[in-house]
C-alpha cells in the first residue's frame, strides 16, 4: 500500500511539473504584448517599453519560468497586470463560486446518475431500462449552455423562481448563494449525469452476471440483496473512475455556463483575463485547474485502494 502511494505522488509531482512547462510555453509564443494591451494602440514605443521593463517582460523567458516557479512554491502568485492586485486574492475570490459551482454539479451528477443507472439495470430490457437510456442519449446530445438557456427561459422568465444570472455573495446569507448557483449547477450535471448513468448500468449489468453473484442467489440471496450487497461495491470501481474525471473536468470547464450565468467564477476570470492580455493572471489560473484536476485523480487513486481490496493485496 505504501508502494502503491508512493508511485502515485511521485506520479503527480512529475505530472505537474511537466504542466506548469507547457503553460508557461504556451502563454509564451501567443502574440500580443501586455504593456501593449495596458498602455493602449497609441502610446509611445518609449512608454511601452518602460512598461515593460517594470513588468520584468523584458527578462528571459527561462529567468521568469524560475522566478514563477519560485514564486508558486512561496505561495506568491505575483500581480495582475490589469487589475493591479494580487493574483491570490483574484483567484481566491472567484473559487469562492467555482469550487462550490462544481461540488453542487458533482453532487447533483451522482445523486441522478447513480439513482437511474441502477434503476435502469435493475429493469433490464424493460420499460424502465429502454426510457432511462433514452433519456440518456438525449442529455448527451444536450450542449451545456443550450440547457443552461432553456432552464433560465423556464425558472427565470416564465416561472420566475430564480434569477437569471448573477451571483450575490456569500455574506448576503447561504441561501441566496446556493439558489443562485442551483441553475448553473443543474445545467453542467445534465451531460456529465447521462454519461455517468450509462456507464454505472453497465458496470452493475457485468457484476449481476459473474459466478459470485450467481452462488449468493443460489444461497437464497434475493435479487435486491445480491444487488445492494454484493454488486454494487464492485461497481463502484469504475463509475469512481468516471466520477473522478468528471469532477476534474466540472471544476476547469464551468467557463461557458459561468459566462451564461454571470457568475464571478474562476471561468470567467480566465476568459476576461485572455480578452486584456492579463498573461499572468492566465498562467496562474490555467496552472491551479491543472494541480486540481492532477490531484483529484491522485485522490480516486487512493481511494482505489480503499474500495479494491486487489490494490492493497499487489501494492502496485
Amino acid at each position: 500500500m505504501s508502494l502503491f502511494l508512493l508511485k502515485r505522488l511521485l506520479t503527480l509531482i512529475a505530472t505537474l511539473a511537466a504542466a506548469s512547462v507547457v503553460v508557461f510555453l504556451v502563454l509564451e509564443i501567443l502574440p500580443g504584448n501586455a504593456a501593449q494591451m495596458l498602455m493602449g494602440p497609441d502610446a509611445s514605443p518609449d512608454a511601452v517599453q518602460a512598461l515593460t521593463v517594470k513588468l520584468g517582460l523584458d527578462q528571459p523567458a527561462w529567468n521568469r519560468y524560475w522566478d514563477w516557479i519560485a514564486g508558486l512554491l512561496q505561495g506568491d502568485m505575483g500581480t495582475s497586470y490589469a487589475y493591479g492586485t494580487p493574483v491570490s486574492e483574484l483567484v481566491l475570490e472567484r473559487l469562492a463560486v467555482t469550487v462550490p459551482l462544481a461540488v453542487m454539479a458533482m453532487l447533483l451528477t451522482a445523486l441522478i446518475a447513480l439513482t437511474a443507472g441502477i434503476y435502469a439495470a435493475s429493469r433490464h430490457n424493460k420499460a424502465g431500462d429502454v426510457g432511462v437510456m433514452a433519456l440518456t442519449q438525449l442529455g448527451i446530445a444536450v450542449p451545456n449552455f443550450w440547457f443552461a438557456i432553456l432552464l433560465i427561459l423556464l425558472f427565470s422568465v416564465y416561472l420566475q423562481w430564480f434569477s437569471a444570472g448573477g451571483f450575490p455573495g456569500w455574506e448576503d446569507g447561504p441561501w441566496e448563494a446556493l439558489k443562485a448557483l442551483m441553475l448553473p449547477a443543474l445545467a453542467l450535471a445534465v451531460v456529465q449525469s447521462a454519461i455517468l448513468a450509462r456507464i454505472t448500468r453497465s458496470a452493475v449489468l457485468d457484476l449481476l452476471r459473474e459466478d459470485f453473484v450467481r452462488t449468493a442467489r443460489a444461497k437464497g440471496v434475493s435479487r435486491r440483496a445480491a444487488l445492494w450487497g454484493h454488486v454494487l461495491r464492485n461497481a463502484m470501481i469504475p463509475v469512481l473512475t468516471v466520477m473522478g474525471l468528471q469532477f476534474a473536468e466540472l471544476l476547469a470547464g464551468t467557463i461557458v455556463v459561468e459566462n451564461v450565468f454571470y457568475l464571478p467564477g474562476l471561468g470567467r476570470l480566465i476568459f476576461q483575463s485572455i480578452a486584456n492580455r492579463d498573461v499572468i493572471v492566465v498562467r496562474n489560473c490555467v496552472m491551479l485547474l491543472a494541480a486540481m484536476v492532477v490531484i483529484v485523480n491522485f485522490v480516486v487513486d487512493v481511494l482505489y485502494a480503499v474500495i479494491d481490496p486487489r490494490v492493497k493485496a499487489s501494492d502496485i
